[in-house]
């Protein structure tokens, strides 16, 4: 038996509740499109990176206060001596 083709489904953009297929889509429109995605893509990028900024600047914070708590403690320790 030979398998049946699978038809495809035209690619759909939703935009305000209304459905166009890409295809049928003007090469400016189709521009705009990939600007949209390319943004999207860079929007996501950007927003893991700030996500790791802001985890590695409270690791540095924790370090920071860490540090010098231990020399205050060091600095009461010698002055109760």
């Amino acid at each position: 038996m030979a398998k049946k083709e699978k038809e495809q489904k035209p690619a759909v953009l939703t935009l305000d509740e209304q459905e166009y297929v890409i295809d049928d889509m003007s090469d400016d429109e189709k521009m705009l499109l990939n600007h949209i995605n390319d943004m999207q893509g860079k929007i996501n990028t950007n927003q893991f990176m700030r996500d790791q900024l802001e985890v590695g600047k409270e690791a540095f914070i924790g370090k920071l206060r860490d540090s010098l708590n231990a020399e205050s403690e060091e600095e009461e320790a010698e002055a109760e001596a």
